[in-house]
């Protein structure tokens, strides 16, 4: 066909692609639009018909297929509607947008007006609809049918869009729900669309509003339609970028420009009404949650307030684009695509007088919410904030209060846990209010405060706002306004002087908008602004990196977030998850082999610029908001572009057309000429222009591509790299057949399996350290905060998972209602069975289980510990609560799949298609988050700090030398990192006990002690074990020596160290890979080699001794090297295995003549007392006259700590008391000083051999440096080893 190419040749560079009427069929007449889901109890009037493309010009332009579906189904979303003379006809305009696969976009704008009923077979099937729907509903309510009937048509109006005014609200009911051929004027609704490549909203809207008044005016256009809609498809180019355009309407000229090549990228919507209809604060919470790629679902009657608001959020994530599910505007038939487990942005046009909680929405755990009319929104819950909110909505505030827009709309966001109702939260006061700030708002085309009375009437209807627009921007007045405005007299809008009054709003809209989007994309310039330091360039070209890509890190989070401002880090850690993220830094890395991404370009010259003036480098780190600096050029820029025209286009011409084709009758849009639209010009100079620069574009692309690599293979690739963790971009709107949409789901269910195989990759080879790096994988440690992320990213997809498919939604959250149907069944079961306890599937057994009896694993206990919780009030959080638990147990995979088990419950719950019900994908879902057992967790305990937790202590003694029973008094002290248990007594003769206490976290200590009273005053302890008995963690203290005095070193308490034990059920596999195990405590071996118990002592040289010291200080200086919040237990690293209390006592006691034949064991701490001893005998007699000052103080301070220790209430033993020496010595930084002091003393000679390294000067030197490294860091003991000492 010659049109289409000669269309197409110019399309890339036109203005509009296509011209689009759809409309009424008079051929096929009536048809219902099942997929609408209709109510066939409505009167006829009010129900859904199919709507039809009647016309397009041109058929086909071949770079954007013509998809005749979608389209007709964004033009008229509810289909056909009806109307007769007694109702409101205004004309509607709204827009839409259709994202192809690859993500590029098309945009439509539509203009809606109704047209008469023409057609004899329409006008009498609607009447004998309209019988038919009498009889039934006279049948159905005999009784009492005169109010049922008006019931209805009230209910009727009510389901639309548009309510009449309440003056004349009952007699305009009455006639509303009826039709009468012989009496009644029919009105069908006709649609003019112009469908675009970029959304120039205001110049389109304003040509098809001039399009329309053409239709509707007594005298006939100065020229016939025809030459119009050729001029806008065929002779309007694309302005250049940076450069303004002017065209010819059919009554007033049209301006449009486009930003350069430097400036944000086009955005035409205003972004003044969203910030009016939501409020800034709302605007910027549902701005986070797009960031965060939740789940948004936009509720509006109107469909243009639908497409604002969402073309409004996301032109402001510049410069990261949404990459999921984008539909502003989702049609009837499309509904069950609410049920997508990914995120989504999407509209949904609400009908008038359904209250918000009639909306059963598939999912909610983690949906924003955003009732537009409303203006109020719920967020999900565990929201982070966005950085420097406050600071943020200040300067928006500011920027709307420049253009005399006042900002306070909108209701305060609710999250989910405060339920609510939607409908009585926006009340009547702020309704005025808001429409009050509306009226001041020019832009908004609200009416003047003489008709405030009206719209208060009318409770904010959008009808009067978009009239009001319509005429104040195109110059029409529009019958029956008087009826309309219930007497309020309308303003004569004809004539000239209103263009100049249109060209200067549209001028003030332009500024604002820029200005709005400066400050959001300057937050991003401030935040990111060295985020290239942190892109990891691995791959040395584009195809290794694209084959690569799933495997590789693209991005050094780690190191970003430790560079970033404390109060940024909850929302920049979720942040840098996301797919718009990723693909960001995509881009990033490919702008090294090709073009770089138009956004990604004005981005990265924005922060060159900020660099250039050094803007950064102070602040680094800091979390000063710092304002946007460039409000005003950005205005100037497109302020002198608009006053300016750079371009005008060819004015409308006569076209050689047939004469008497297309008469002009007033109101019906006329059969325009298809042989004339469809061809295009044969030649354009601008169209000439822009082929041979895309011909010399291609040439290039084509030797480029010969050099690197195919360009199909490219494209392959460069697609799969794109759909990484993303599914489906965009719903197919033309094809409904059950096959689609099983394929629809299908794709949903492959794109669920992959981001969890995806997901929990990542939490493995984040967590587990040292082992991933040699393994050849990214960072060495994650951090507490990124690994919280990466948690609440699993909740969320396992939320979707078991949202996906749902028979019937119960509750928040799916699965917790899954959890609890599980519950109720199980229960019911084993009443039946009267056994006591629920199923319990098997037992756990730990390491200790001689002593320790096995806790039980129950999906069912589990789930009471959860709902015994008071702390956590939704069902979300218990769900999360739930998730985090069994992942710390290591039991998530097992207790899922015990919950899946149950088929029956499964197929009653879910539909076929449901990924839940997916055998194949469930199995390979279960084994992925089995893999996750491979690895520590400590999520749940690390987050629910406050909550209560059973406890139960087993002592073990060792049976071969020790009574195991003592007539003394136990007692027992469990410290954790979050606090102890307070001392507790152990009744006698029992050896197990539980008790209650507040969360202490990871447990690090046990003192363990008794009151040697009675004959058998003495126990030898093996270890401790103890136990969290809701997460099953349990941590065994080794002490393996003597309690009582005149035995061992006369201790009768002791400080033990703890370590967690592995419970024995982990496979080999799963220990292989696990995580490096957590610093061990003393073990018994060290202990007893020390008392001589076994006679086994081990000797270690002094180069193995040496090693030992640097090793242990090494790990304290770790230590402090962490984050505070992800550093674990000092204790362990000063007492426990391989700590430094360890390393000095094998230091002390090298060459140490301990054992005596026939006497008592001579421990440590006897040298040190004899040290001492002497220093306070020579300071008495006054030998230390001659010693410096310093020395003098050294000497002090050691006898005070020495006698401090010796004094205290506490039996702690010599061993003990040595270990107190050190720690308290290492924190106040005199351990290096006491040393000298201790080599010095004559007792040495008595004590030690002449090899012991203590004797050796040059060893004890290095020795004293070593320690002193410790002196940078403040070191804190823990309570319960410096109980009872006074300083």
């Amino acid at each position: 066909m010659s049109g289409t190419s000669a269309g197409s040749a110019a399309a890339p560079c036109r203005f509009a692609h296509y011209f689009v009427i759809c409309g009424i069929d008079t051929e096929t007449g009536l048809e219902p639009d099942e997929l609408a889901g209709e109510n066939f109890e409505q009167s006829p009037l009010k129900r859904t018909f199919k709507s039809k493309v009647l016309a397009r010009y041109p058929e086909n332009v071949e770079w954007n297929p013509f998809d005749q579906d979608a389209v007709n189904m964004l033009c008229m979303p509810k289909g056909l509607s009806f109307r007769t003379q007694a109702d409101q006809r205004e004309p509607q305009f709204h827009s839409f947008i259709i994202t192809k696969e690859d993500g590029s976009r098309t945009y439509g704008f539509v203009h809606t007006f109704y047209e008469e009923v023409t057609s004899p077979q329409i006008c009498s099937a609607m009447q004998t609809l309209y019988q038919m729907h009498n009889a039934e509903q006279t049948n159905a309510t005999s009784s009492s049918s005169s109010s049922s009937s008006s019931m209805d048509s009230l209910a009727s109006s009510l389901d639309d869009g548009y309510s009449p005014t309440s003056s004349s609200s009952s007699s305009l009911s009455r006639a509303a729900g009826s039709y009468d051929s012989s009496r009644d004027t029919l009105y069908v609704s006709k649609a003019l669309c112009l469908i675009t490549p970029m959304p120039f909203m205001h110049a389109c809207r304003r040509f098809l509003a001039q399009m329309h008044s053409a239709v509707i005016a007594a005298t006939t256009p100065p020229l016939p339609l025809e030459s119009y809609v050729y001029n806008i498809l065929y002779e309007v180019p694309l302005p250049a970028p940076g450069r303004s355009l002017k065209f010819h309407g059919i009554y007033e000229p049209i301006v449009c420009q486009r930003p350069g090549p430097g400036e944000l990228p086009l955005a035409d919507f205003p972004l003044a009404e969203a910030f009016a209809l939501l409020g800034v604060e709302n605007l910027v919470q549902v701005f986070t949650c797009t960031l965060l790629e939740m789940q948004i679902l936009l509720y509006s009657q109107d469909y243009q307030r639908l497409m604002t608001v969402a073309e409004g959020i996301t032109t402001l994530l510049f410069p990261f684009q949404w990459q999921h599910v984008y539909v502003p505007i989702l049609p009837a038939s499309l509904l069950h695509f609410l049920d997508a487990p990914v995120p989504y942005l999407m509209g949904l046009q609400s009908k008038e007088g359904t209250d918000r909680s009639k909306l059963e929405l598939p999912q909610e755990a983690n949906l924003c919410f955003v009732d537009i009319d409303n203006h109020s929104i719920e967020l999900p819950e565990d929201f982070p904030q966005f950085p420097n909110k406050t600071e943020f909505i200040q300067e928006l505030t500011e920027v709307l209060l420049s253009f005399g827009i006042s900002a306070n709309t909108g209701a305060p966001p609710r999250t989910r846990s405060s339920p609510g109702s939607t409908s009585s939260t926006p009340g009547r006061e702020r309704k005025s209010a808001t429409l009050r700030q509306l009226e001041d708002d020019g832009r908004n085309g609200n009416l003047a405060g003489e008709e405030l009375v009206v719209l208060e009437l009318l409770q904010g209807n959008a009808t009067l706002e978009r009239l009001q627009a319509l005429t104040k921007r195109t110059g029409v007045t529009v019958a029956r306004v008087d009826a309309l405005r219930a007497g309020v007299k309308s303003q004569p809008t004809e004539g000239q002087g209103n263009q100049i009054g249109g060209e200067e709003e549209e001028l003030r809209n332009a500024k604002l908008n820029v200005q709005l989007r400066e400050v959001f994309a300057s937050r991003f310039t401030t935040m990111f602004a060295d985020y290239e330091s942190f892109v990891i360039q691995s791959a040395p070209d584009l195809e290794s990196w694209l084959t690569n890509r799933e495997q590789m890190h693209n991005f050094d989070k780690a190191s970003f977030l430790s560079d970033q401002p404390e109060p940024y880090l909850p929302f920049l850690s979720h942040f840098i998850e996301t797919q718009m993220f990723a693909t960001f830094i995509d881009n990033k890395i490919m702008s090294q082999w090709e073009e770089k991404e138009p956004m990604l370009h004005v981005f990265d010259t924005r922060i060159d610029k900020a660099r250039l003036y050094n803007i950064r480098a102070p602040s680094l780190r800091s979390s000063c908001y710092q304002r946007c600096s460039i409000l005003k050029e950005s205005a100037q820029a497109i302020e002198k572009r608009l006053m300016k025209i750079d371009h005008t286009a060819i004015h409308p011409h006569l076209l050689d057309m047939k004469i008497g084709q297309g008469k002009y009758e007033q109101g019906f849009f006329p059969k325009l000429q298809t042989e004339v639209l469809n061809t295009g010009p044969s030649i354009n100079k601008w169209c000439h222009k822009a082929t041979t620069a895309q011909r010399r574009k291609d040439r290039h692309r084509q030797q480029t591509e010969h050099l690197t690599l195919d360009n199909d293979l490219k494209e392959k690739y460069m697609q799969e790299a794109r759909s990484l963790g993303k599914n489906l971009r965009q719903p197919k709107l033309s094809d409904l057949s059950p096959a689609v949409i099983a394929q629809t789901n299908w794709k949903f269910v492959e794109g669920l399996l992959k981001e969890c195989r995806m997901k929990t990759k990542r939490m493995l080879v984040e967590k587990m350290g040292r082992e991933a790096v040699e393994l050849g994988h990214g960072e060495a440690s994650i951090t507490g905060l990124e690994e919280n992320t990466l948690i609440a990213s699993l909740c969320d997809l396992l939320e979707r998972i078991w949202s996906h498919g749902l028979q019937v939604k119960q509750g928040k959250s799916a699965l917790w209602s899954h959890l609890l149907h599980y519950q109720a069944r199980e229960e019911m079961l084993a009443q039946q069975a009267d056994s006591p306890a629920p199923h319990i599937l098997e037992r756990r057994k730990s390491d200790s289980s001689i002593a320790m009896p096995s806790l039980r694993v129950s999906l069912i206990q589990d789930m009471r510990h959860i709902q015994s919780m008071s702390e956590i009030k939704t069902d979300v959080g218990r769900a999360r609560a739930w998730i985090r638990l069994s992942l710390e147990k290591k039991l998530l995979s097992q207790h899922l799949k015990q919950l899946l088990s149950r088929q029956a419950l499964t197929k009653k719950l879910y539909k076929r298609y449901a990924f839940l019900r997916c055998e194949e994908e469930k199995e390979q879902f279960l084994f992925h988050l089995l893999s996750l057992n491979a690895v520590d967790y400590f999520c749940f305990t690390s987050v629910f700090t406050t909550i209560m937790i059973p406890y139960r202590v087993v002592i073990i003694p060792i049976k071969k030398l020790s009574n195991a029973m003592t007539t003394s008094n136990p007692w027992v002290c469990v410290s954790g990192e979050l606090g102890d248990s307070g001392i507790m007594q152990i009744p006698k003769n029992v050896l197990e006990m539980t008790f209650d206490c507040q969360n202490l976290g990871k447990l690090t200590t046990v003192q363990l002690g008794h009151d040697n009273a009675g004959l058998l005053a003495k126990w030898l302890v093996d270890c401790v074990m103890v136990r969290n008995e809701i997460t099953g963690h349990t941590y065994r203290f080794p002490c393996g020596r003597w309690l009582g005095k005149g035995v061992d070193d006369g201790s009768l308490e002791r400080v033990l160290i703890g370590e967690l034990v592995l419970p024995s059920g982990e496979d080999d596999s799963a220990r292989a890979c696990r995580t490096p195990p957590l610093q061990r405590s003393p073990s018994q071996g060290r202990r007893i080699s020390i008392t001589s118990l076994t006679g086994r002592d081990t000797k270690l040289n002094s180069a193995q001794i040496q090693e030992g010291i640097g090793e242990a200080v090494n790990n304290i200086i770790k230590h402090f090297h962490k984050p505070e919040k992800e550093r674990g237990s000092l204790t362990v690293l000063l007492c426990g295995e391989n700590s430094l209390v360890a390393a000095l006592e094998q230091f002390f006691h090298h060459g140490f003549k301990s054992a005596r034949l026939f006497q008592k064991t001579v421990f440590v701490w006897d040298f040190v007392e004899k040290a001492v001893a002497y220093m306070e005998s020579a300071d008495q007699m006054g030998d230390l006259q001659e010693t410096t000052e310093a020395m003098k103080m050294t000497c002090q301070s050691l006898c005070h700590y020495f006698n401090a220790i010796n004094s205290t209430s506490r039996n702690i033993g010599k061993d003990g008391k040595f270990q107190l020496l050190v720690c308290l010595g290492a924190r106040d930084r005199l351990l290096p000083q006491w040393l000298p002091l201790l080599v010095e003393c004559p007792v040495i000679l008595q004590m030690y051999e002449d090899t012991a390294m203590l004797r050796d000067p040059s060893t004890l030197n290095t020795l004293i440096s070593v320690l002193e490294t410790l002196h940078d860091f403040s070191i804190t003991l823990e309570a319960s080893l410096v109980k009872g000492i006074n300083l």
